[in-house]
């Protein structure tokens, strides 16, 4: 779980990011993760100067006090929201089983969905609902290097390939139901992948295509178009937007990720093995930056920390 400061930060990066206006003051409960990057992004973000602080007396205090007292109300509404939703998410369920005509309720559900932003870092995504609840720990992420990037056919083909193989090998849970992000040639890819399992008769499989909403089934020209109002089709496009979010967030973490092991590998004599063992111990190159000889020395030797010291002495900024 995220500690409070991480929260802080979080809440301050999403609020602002969409928003137009920064005030000349900001008061916090508690110090942000990282204060000194907080900042300096929103000073560059809209060019002017804030003042961040964390009020402990007076007036100030008084209001950070009031904001907290409201944020519990908040809190307490949203989860006495929570339990009521209990009763109707297995209703959709229920309305799912119905409006596909499927032979049992639809209580594991699983859906993939493919990212590949820009041609880099092709990655996939695969979330599981319970009763029409996310279960998180069952989420999984996969990143694709045997097919290629433009193909997402192949790209689907392969996931649901490794997917199924590793839950039949291991005995596991199979769903009552897979919904794929995309139209007939997603699913058609996906349903291959069943025949030639031989589970094409156990497990119901449908795609979900954005652009009308369209559900598809394998083998038939016809397409089903929901209700918009329909809590079968709602449930449908939670799963699918979790999976595309669980996809994209997996895909920025890679992208950040190559583009500091980059950075670092800029350094003369520092190549990928000692960049990977360098972000291991540091954790950023923040930390890296500010780390003395004598600690970098415990990592790497003598002349690469004299190298890494020497290349941040000359690229300060």
């Amino acid at each position: 779980q995220a500690g409070s400061s991480e929260i802080i930060q979080r809440t301050i990066e999403n609020w602002y990011i969409n928003n137009e206006f920064l005030p000349d003051e900001i008061f916090l409960p508690t110090e942000p993760e990282d204060l000194e990057y907080i900042t300096d992004w929103l000073k560059k973000k809209f060019k002017s100067q804030v003042n961040i602080s964390i009020p402990q007396i007076g007036e100030k205090r008084k209001l950070i006090e009031m904001t907290n007292s409201n944020a519990e109300l908040i809190l307490q509404d949203h989860i006495s929201a929570l339990e009521s939703r209990e009763k109707i998410i297995s209703k959709a369920v229920l309305s799912l089983q119905r409006d596909l005509h499927l032979n049992k309720a639809p209580v594991r559900m699983e859906c993939f969905d493919n990212s590949h932003i820009q041609g880099s870092d092709l990655v996939s995504s695969l979330v599981v609902f319970e009763n029409g609840k996310p279960k998180k720990s069952d989420y999984r992420k996969f990143k694709n290097e045997t097919v290629n990037r433009n193909d997402d056919f192949a790209t689907m083909k392969e996931v649901v390939m490794r997917r199924y193989t590793r839950l039949l090998s291991e005995k596991s849970q199979l769903p009552d139901l897979i919904v794929i992000d995309g139209g007939k040639g997603q699913l058609s890819a996906a349903w291959e992948v069943l025949n030639e399992l031989q589970i094409q008769n156990k497990i119901t499989i449908i795609g979900l295509a954005k652009r009308l909403e369209e559900i598809f089934f394998p083998e038939k020209s016809d397409s089903l178009i929901l209700p918009k109002s329909s809590s079968s089709l709602r449930l449908l496009q939670q799963i699918r937007d979790e999976a595309h979010r669980f996809a994209i967030t997996y895909h920025r973490k890679l992208r950040e990720k190559r583009i500091i092991h980059t950075q670092i590998e800029e350094i003369p004599g520092i190549g990928k093995k000692k960049s990977e063992n360098l972000i291991k111990h540091f954790g950023s190159v923040k930390q890296i930056r500010q780390a003395n000889f004598e600690q970098l020395k415990e990592i790497v030797s003598e002349k690469d920390a004299n190298q890494i010291l020497d290349y941040f002495k000359n690229n300060a900024d």
